[in-house]
């Protein structure tokens, strides 16, 4: 008797944990052949999808592939993914989540690494990207008590 892999189970808990906390999850996913998503919007062989009810439409997270009608550039595109290529599952809020290891490299030849403990960044062209980072705080003069910079 085989068992079926956790990872399609772990993946619901965590999103129906952002869910209930009102945060909004998000999936990394290493593309191969068998990731049906809009391929310019791949980056590194990776592409970050905001799966939340207000981004997903249709969402079905079964055993074997995740599916989901989501909107790029305004078109609404319907995707597949495979549960094996998700890396990661995380709120976008605080980076809490879960990242998983992905099977070797795609058919075409791309290196493919495995997943970090850090959650990725979303792309800007990702469906409800992240708000671009604030820039960097300036360096304190040594010697000196700590102080606040307003970033307007």
């Amino acid at each position: 008797m085989s068992l079926t892999s956790t990872k399609p189970y772990l993946l619901r808990a965590i999103y129906e944990w952002c869910a209930d906390q009102g945060l909004t999850p998000y999936i990394a996913v290493v593309v191969n052949e068998h990731t049906i998503v809009p391929r310019q919007y791949v980056k590194d062989g990776q592409i970050v999808l905001n799966v939340g009810a207000e981004a997903a439409h249709q969402l079905h997270m079964g055993n074997d592939f995740i599916t989901l009608t989501a909107r790029f550039g305004g078109v609404a595109q319907n995707l597949s993914v495979p549960v094996d290529q998700v890396a990661a599952i995380y709120a976008k809020e605080n980076g809490h989540g879960m990242a998983f290891e992905v099977a070797a490299a795609a058919a075409a030849g791309e290196a493919q690494s495995e997943a970090s403990a850090e959650p990725p960044t979303a792309p800007d062209a990702a469906p409800e990207a992240a708000p671009p980072e604030p820039p960097p705080e300036p360096d304190k003069p040594p010697g000196t008590r700590p102080y606040l910079v307003r970033i307007k």
